[in-house]
């Protein structure tokens, strides 16, 4: 049965999906209230983002005089808005659709799915930690007003969201959770270890939890921590088992970016994938100068599932790939 049958039998329904609304709605207040600017940016592109593990959407642009341009659907609107930075924009979000190819179809991935980016100038990762917290409770409360935050439920769990949240270190995680020193892993087995061993181990804490400075080889778009070069400031955001965000103090050095960006291609070719160039206008922008500057990234879609309690974003989804694409 498809979600607007569901809807149509179960008129009650509608209230999960409007989830989304309020959530939305929440997000542009928090900002517009900070004097945040709200950008619009393009979801097709002319060169995509060449990470080497995801893949892109490709499509192909057609003139009616014939020419014609390949043109890709946006992982993340990041390049495009970091070019405004560039431009002297100031602090700035985005809230759009993002699309992602060869991935998985399950309870937190969709082939089309909604981001938010936001970057504060003049910030480093830790303010956008303050900030995450605080947007977070904040889109909790609006959708439930009478939420005690220290005792929040989600799908037969209890959690404390009670500020400020936990933050351990992505070096205390492995020491902790997985008993290693990231000195003795491999780069390539970095992921499997996270998921297999210290997700679990967060999850079971009932806390979020904030993991920071990552490894410099897991962090292409992040600055190098100046007291230990051997991490990025990056981190990213867990609750009830879900990685919300992932947060970066912004690379701005055009050099390095363009030799981190030489490296993913590398990766690219090894692994047998479609070589895509270089975004040379975003290298010209970080030479122009971009100002210091901190951005995340954020999937709306786990926000909303996490906000109406449910187990899966396609319950937040209106029309989810699987259903519309029969996966």
């Amino acid at each position: 049965m498809k979600t607007w049958q569901k809807i149509k039998e179960n008129p009650k329904l509608l209230d999960q999906y409007l989830v989304r609304e309020k959530v939305v709605d929440t997000i542009r207040s928090f900002f517009k209230d900070q004097n945040f600017h709200e950008v619009f940016t393009p979801i097709l592109v002319p060169i995509p983002s060449i990470e080497p593990n995801l893949e892109v959407f490709q499509t192909e642009l057609t003139t009616s005089k014939g020419i014609k341009r390949n043109g890709y659907l946006i992982m993340s609107p990041e390049f495009s808005i970091k070019k405004l930075l560039a431009g002297g924009i100031g602090n700035c979000f985005e809230i759009t659709k993002c699309f992602r190819n060869e991935e998985e179809v399950s309870p937190l991935h969709n082939p089309e799915f909604t981001m938010l980016e936001w970057y504060r100038v003049g910030a480093d990762y830790r303010n956008v930690m303050e900030d995450f917290e605080n947007l977070f409770t904040k889109i909790i409360q609006s959708v439930n007003p009478k939420v005690d935050l220290s005792k929040w439920e989600y799908q037969g769990g209890v959690y404390d969201l009670s500020l400020p949240w936990p933050r351990i270190s992505f070096e205390e995680a492995f020491a902790k959770y997985a008993g290693l020193k990231i000195e003795d892993v491999k780069d390539d087995d970095f992921y499997q270890i996270f998921f297999n061993e210290i997700e679990p181990k967060l999850r079971e804490s009932k806390r979020p939890a904030i993991i920071y400075d990552y490894p410099i080889s897991q962090a292409s778009l992040a600055r190098k921590k100046e007291s230990d070069p051997r991490f990025a400031e990056r981190f990213e955001v867990f609750l009830a088992g879900v990685e919300l965000g992932n947060c970066f103090s912004e690379l701005t050095d055009h050099i390095e970016q363009k030799k981190r960006f030489e490296s993913d291609q590398n990766e690219r070719k090894g692994l047998g994938k479609t070589d895509y160039p270089i975004d040379l206008d975003l290298i010209e922008a970080l030479k122009s100068g971009l100002p210091p500057v901190s951005g995340i990234a954020v999937g709306v879609d786990r926000l909303v599932m996490l906000a109406a309690n449910v187990s899966s974003i396609s319950e937040t989804l209106f029309f989810p790939g699987e259903e519309i694409f029969d996966l």
